[in-house]
């Protein structure tokens, strides 16, 4: 699907701000609000946008630790990638998990009351031999400098 300028526009907006009115919406890319709503249901239909969430203040939930876990597989059969990857899923404390190339396979981001907290989780991993975890390598966040706020949105100039 090609995306216009104020297809654009929303979704950049709607990235900031999902709660924005559709009238507040209408006012920033100049159209109606039925033609903006219009756009914003075709965006949802078309897969673009794929819900709307609650971003939470992380010092407002209590206490917590925020780790990164570099994490390499013994081997790199489907059966064992498969495992591996529906635990990751179904951990609460894993926060992000993703497949990355070089040294180690997957770099996973953990939510822990502590280190305790993370070095058990990590651990009872490390115990099951049916995740195939070879190593895993920590580094604890000290401080968030950038957190993830959308993904970027490159405006074509022939639209």
């Amino acid at each position: 699907m090609a995306l216009d300028r104020v297809d654009q526009t929303l979704l950049e907006l709607l990235q900031r701000d999902g709660r924005m009115s559709a009238q507040a919406l209408s006012e920033e890319v100049n159209l109606s609000a039925r033609a903006t709503l219009n756009r914003i249901r075709r965006l949802e239909d078309d897969g673009l946008i794929a819900g709307y969430r609650a971003l939470l203040a992380r010092k407002a939930l209590g206490e917590h630790v925020s780790v990164f876990a570099e994490i390499a597989l013994k081997d790199q059969r489907q059966a064992t990638v498969q495992r591996f990857e529906a635990a990751m899923v179904a951990c609460p404390e894993v926060i992000a998990c993703h497949l990355v190339s070089g040294r180690y396979d997957y770099l996973v981001r953990l939510a822990c009351r502590d280190l305790a907290h993370y070095r058990d989780l990590t651990n009872t991993w490390i115990d099951d031999i049916g995740l195939g975890i070879d190593k895993v390598i920590t580094s604890t966040e000290l401080q968030t400098v950038k957190e993830f706020a959308g993904f970027p949105l490159m405006v074509r100039d022939d639209t």
